[in-house]
């Protein structure tokens, strides 16, 4: 029973615009990747600034993952309002260090100063998300999948105006440290929105389950952990080609990849806002089905783009695929085990977080290795330039997304299994009846 007294509006609020935070910075990530490989790791190592770039990004995943994992146990000690303080706390201090970094001639520490900046970021990343998540569920337990989705619909309107914005600032020749001031604003407003708000406790809080029960709740189902490897192959099909887009596509397509972002983004926006229907129509597991054969076409689509249009078209199908998954997951996981509270939905997202740190650098290989074949040697490589490099680069490009292609297709029969056993067992309870 949710407490009528309690602030539901406001606290829904303060869900979006941490999800919104997290998003831009998402969006800030990706609009800066190519400068601060250009800039940053080209000097130290041209031969590995791209992997370098894919390892401080996924630095983002390792704090956003570690943060889920403890601090999703133990949000019932230090409080969601606690959690939220500190995850805006940690995109301000990530940020300033990453722009630290950057105005001081690159050196060693160079790359060190970079990740652990990227790694506060993703700490706070995991702290929206250890808060966030549970906070929804317990204030909307009856409609968690549509809420989780609506909720989620945030991470990709933050990731419009990062985008928008950071396309503005390359327009207008600002250095591109200015993305990095975006997450300023958002940050401390949660932090003072986050002060003045009361926050309920979780589900497993208030219907009396205990600490041992939550954590035995993972030996009672061992079902949980095919949930749990889904949930990394559904996160890397969504955030591994997001966080390379800019880099990769640019050199593809003849655009910015970024403007792509944002219009995946978007889309994604308004489809969220429709999950409660779909899944009603489908079920969510019949939702997640349809959504891993879309992603499955979009990124092998992506990988073969040569022109704006078939990128635009590829990148469409590809948004529609990966749109529903993460909250989705989510929220079948607190459906099926709600005894495990906050912590097993904060391993779910320790999953997808664990995941893209693994995938993001093995991108970053790929692709070194890919423009380094097509050169025909690091010594070839740095003398190419003009129509020359892009060709190499356009390749390497093409190989790191067919890389994470074939991801989304170990899933359907996965969840088509899982779909027709649940219809099935629903068909037999209704004879019954």
């Amino acid at each position: 029973m949710v407490d009528a007294t309690l602030p539901r509006g406001r606290l829904f609020l303060i869900g979006n615009l941490s999800i919104f935070t997290i998003g831009l910075g998402f969006a800030v990530r990706a609009s800066i990747a190519a400068d601060v490989q250009g800039d940053l790791f080209d000097p130290l190592d041209v031969t590995r600034s791209a992997s370098m770039v894919g390892e401080v990004i996924g630095a983002t995943f390792t704090g956003f993952a570690l943060t889920l994992l403890f601090g999703s146990a133990l949000v019932d000690h230090v409080g969601m309002k606690r959690m939220l303080f500190l995850a805006a706390l940690g995109y301000l201090l990530g940020s300033m260090i990453v722009v630290g970094a950057s105005v001081v001639e690159p050196s060693g520490s160079t790359y060190w100063l970079v990740l652990f900046g990227f790694l506060l970021t993703g700490l706070g990343w995991g702290a929206v998300e250890a808060a966030s998540n549970p906070m929804v569920s317990a204030l909307y337990p009856e409609e968690k999948t549509h809420r989780l989705n609506i909720l989620h619909a945030w991470w990709p309107a933050g990731i419009v105006v990062g985008g928008l914005a950071g396309i503005g600032i390359a327009a207008l020749n600002c250095p591109w440290q200015f993305n990095l001031a975006l997450l300023v604003v958002p940050s401390v407003l949660l932090m003072w929105l986050v002060a003045r708000a009361r926050f309920p406790v979780t589900e497993r809080v208030a219907s009396g389950v205990g600490h041992r029960d939550m954590y035995m709740e993972v030996v009672r189902s061992p079902g949980f952990w095919l949930w749990f490897v889904c949930m990394m192959l559904t996160t890397t099909s969504e955030l591994a080609p997001g966080q390379w887009v800019d880099l990769a596509l640019s050199n593809v397509v003849g655009m910015q990849g970024i403007v792509l972002l944002v219009y995946v983004s978007a889309l994604m926006f308004v489809m969220r806002h429709f999950a409660g229907p779909l899944a009603e129509r489908f079920t969510p597991v019949g939702l997640l089905w349809w959504s891993s054969l879309f992603a499955a076409i979009g990124l092998f689509q992506l990988s073969m783009a040569s022109s704006p249009v078939s990128a635009f078209i590829a990148a469409t199908i590809w948004g529609i695929g990966v749109c529903y998954m993460y909250p989705t997951m989510l929220a079948c996981v607190a459906e099926r085990y709600p005894k495990g509270g906050a912590w097993l939905m904060g391993l779910m997202g320790f999953a997808g977080g664990l995941a893209v740190q693994f995938v993001l650098p093995r991108m970053g290989a790929v692709f070194d290795a890919a423009k380094l074949e097509a050169a025909g040697g690091a010594a070839a490589f740095s003398r190419l330039e003009g129509g020359a490099l892009a060709e190499v680069l356009r390749y390497a490009s093409s190989e790191s997304f067919q890389s994470v292609a074939v991801v989304p297709l170990i899933l359907l029969p996965v969840f088509g299994f899982i779909w027709f056993f649940e219809r099935r067992r629903r068909a037999a309870l209704a004879a019954g009846d």
